[in-house]
């Protein structure tokens, strides 16, 4: 309007050069040391999977909570999108962790109370019970404290056919298991309603069995390289935008 310049106009212009303002993305570029290292032995795992051995991304999705509304929601009808208040109740939290297997996507999953080195141990016994005895597992994990305790590190060092790989720092998005947990998160738990934390442990291992009967796994495309390239150029815009001292 200070311009003389239409609404219209900007929107043409906008449009023309594939600007579109109303977005914002989020972004984290890894500060890791080893971020190329990680980087290149996870990808490579995903782009050439060890042979006699399975791969395995897992996680823990901590903190889910049971919550039930205030009122009861409106159903989805002709002229109205389904209703549910924005207010509501806490019922307790839960801990998912999940194990996605690369090669077929099947998940194994369980809920515990807490996510400490005593349950993620617990996980990892329950990996190594319903995997075939004679494979070599390749898990995928964070640098969260809990995964590197040095309880674990001793029971891992009794079960050699484990190896660890773990993702570089503020890189979480290497896990291929965080697919899942969006799909659950987004196809489940989002529009629930839970009176209880026994009744959202019930809903989210109704989801794993539904999902396991016909399981799809996610493809990786990127090279090492392709994404080494995308981190080089977000660094040099990010150098360009720093105030001198």
């Amino acid at each position: 309007a200070e311009l003389g310049v239409s609404a219209a106009s900007v929107s043409r212009h906008w449009r023309k050069h594939g600007l579109k303002p109303h977005l914002l993305r989020g972004f984290n570029v890894s500060r890791d040391p080893h971020f190329v290292e990680k980087l290149e032995d996870i990808v490579g795992l995903y782009m050439s999977p060890p042979e006699h051995a399975l791969m395995l991304c897992v996680d823990e999705k901590s903190q889910v909570q049971a919550l039930d509304r205030t009122q009861p929601g409106l159903p989805l009808k002709k002229g109205r999108a389904e209703t549910m208040t924005h207010d509501y109740k806490r019922n307790g939290t839960t801990t998912l962790f999940a194990a996605l297997n690369v090669l077929d996507g099947q998940v194994i999953g369980q809920c515990q109370q807490r996510h400490t080195h005593v349950e993620w141990l617990k996980f990892l016994k329950k990996i190594d019970r319903q995997t075939p005895k004679d494979k070599a597992l390749h898990l995928i994990a964070d640098n969260y404290a809990t995964h590197k305790h040095p309880v674990v590190q001793a029971w891992l060092d009794k079960h050699p056919r484990i190896h660890m790989h773990f993702t570089p720092t503020s890189a979480s998005w290497l896990n291929m298991v965080e697919r899942f947990f969006r799909d659950i998160t987004t196809q489940r738990l989002r529009r629930g309603v839970f009176t209880s934390v026994s009744e959202l442990i019930q809903a989210i291992e109704g989801y794993i069995d539904h999902h396991n009967t016909h399981p799809k796994p996610f493809i990786w495309t990127k090279t090492a390289h392709d994404i080494l390239q995308k981190v080089i150029r977000a660094n040099s815009h990010l150098s360009s935008k720093q105030i001198p001292s």
